[in-house]
């Protein structure tokens, strides 16, 4: 079928009266529209299965074949019954123009034409057509019900519901562009977040990793230097038992005996903490899996105790407020596979949104009230049906609305004020879960009490051919 949007409207003009034409062909042209022309029924039903226009005006006496022939047989063929007829005519009985609309015609122009009226009455029917090819199957029940009422009745029936159709389809093809964008946006915003990650990670591997190892390693072997000096600064003081009062006096103000002492414990504690950065690079890179970008059979508790070690810097006590206590009651799960950075991922989010609500939920509590009833975070890991294992993090902050819980995993939605938060965290977590590991995430929550995230996932996982897997049934 032609697309009547694609070019401009065609109006085919039948009439035996050459004047007539010449008059609606000059008030169409100007209208902007293109005219073809038939002088004879015969001629006007051949042109108009050959190329069908947008409207027909067809004029009803005629020698031959008559306005209502034509328009008869042309609303029996299936390729021109849509085509809409207005009837061109002298005739003012009313007999002749219900013939004319029983007939299929949308309406009547009364000779002599009055041009405003021809174009108003085209404009108005070209507007009809047009929505009539994209809601083709509403508009035949509803020129079914045209045809059994009157004039008025059937033309303002008929644009209330075209409107109302023509409402629904635009409101439904705005939603499905607006879940798609949604969609798009986060798949989009996923990949530059775990992108970030992945080049934070291999600055810090390339920038302190290296010459962390070279102190670290570095190290052991100095203390063992400086326990040799000390023994020999030891021995010298027990062969050289009387020193000179110039080399006491020095002795004296070095503190000789102290720095003996602390000098070992000072390297001890710079292991230490050489040890520790060591740890956080090792944290941050198995947080992110770079090399783990396909699936991986892994402990789920690694990636866990990854994410709180990141995470640790927001858990430790403040001038404010004491440390956030975490509780984490492991479960004997066996390994998971999985996509590694993209539920380590997951757990962050939900991690972090847990630290964010006890943080504010504490701006609204004494230091005391905290003490009494002190911020904690539980973790417990537990085996479902030996096939599935189930990860639940609760926090104690403020509970949530069961209003704002309905919306948690919507694309965009937050309740933190603008710059702190995109609203996508949850959203991606849910995508994360359900789409590639054929999982389910809920939260379940009451104001004024603990806040649960349930992660549950299978032990093993199977991958079809267009990557998304569909979260079991339970």
């Amino acid at each position: 079928m032609r697309d009547p949007m694609a070019e401009l409207p065609r109006i085919l003009l039948v009439d035996d009266n050459p004047t007539n034409l010449q008059i609606l062909s000059e008030a169409i042209q100007q209208a902007g529209w293109t005219t073809l022309f038939a002088t004879d029924g015969e001629s006007a039903i051949e042109q108009a299965v050959y190329s069908p226009p947008d409207l027909i005006l067809l004029d009803v006496m005629m020698p031959g074949i008559n306005g209502f022939g034509v328009c008869q047989r042309l609303k029996a063929n299936i390729h021109t019954q849509s085509i809409p007829i207005i009837f061109m005519t002298a005739l003012s009985e009313t007999v002749d123009k219900v013939q004319g609309l029983q007939l299929g015609a949308v309406d009547y122009i009364t000779k002599p034409f009055q041009q405003d009226e021809v174009l108003a009455r085209v404009n108005l029917h070209l507007k009809i057509y047009h929505l009539q090819q994209k809601l083709e199957t509403q508009n035949t029940l509803l020129n079914q019900e045209i045809r059994e009422k009157n004039i008025a009745e059937a033309q303002l029936h008929q644009l209330n519901q075209e409107l109302e159709n023509r409402v629904e389809v635009r409101t439904a093809e705005l939603t499905e562009a607006l879940q798609t964008i949604q969609r798009t946006q986060v798949q989009l915003v996923q990949s530059e977040k775990m992108s970030s990650l992945g080049q934070m990670v291999a600055g810090v591997a390339h920038e302190i990793n290296n010459p962390v190892n070279f102190i670290y390693g570095n190290l052991r072997p100095a203390k063992e230097y400086f326990q040799e000096l000390l023994a020999l600064i030891s021995h010298y003081q027990q062969e050289y038992s009387s020193p000179s009062q110039a080399l006491q006096n020095h002795i004296n103000e070095i503190e000789l005996d102290f720095l003996q002492k602390d000098l070992l414990k000072l390297l001890d504690s710079l292991y230490i903490g050489a040890d520790r950065i060591r740890q956080i690079v090792l944290s941050l890179r198995n947080f992110s899996r770079l090399d783990e970008a396909d699936i991986k059979t892994v402990d789920i508790h690694e990636g866990i105790d990854s994410t709180l070690l990141i995470l640790h810097h927001r858990l430790k006590a403040s001038h404010n407020r004491p440390a956030i206590e975490i509780k984490k009651q492991y479960g004997d799960i066996p390994m998971v596979e999985c996509y590694p950075s993209q539920l380590n991922q997951v757990f962050m989010n939900i991690l972090a949104n847990a630290i964010d609500a006890i943080e504010e939920y504490n701006q609204q509590r004494t230091i005391e009230d905290i003490q009494i009833n002190p911020s904690k975070i539980r973790i417990l890991t537990e085996v479902c049906n030996n096939d599935r294992v189930m990860i639940h993090i609760t926090d104690n902050g403020p509970g949530i609305l069961e209003k704002i819980r309905e919306k948690l995993f919507n694309p965009f939605f937050t309740t933190k004020p603008v710059g702190k938060g995109t609203g996508l965290g949850l959203s991606i977590s849910q995508q994360i879960v359900v789409k590639k590991h054929g999982g389910t995430i809920t939260c379940d929550s009451t104001l004024g009490q603990d806040t649960t995230f349930t992660i549950d996932l299978p032990t093993r996982l199977l991958v079809p051919p267009d990557g998304m897997i569909q979260p079991k049934r339970l």
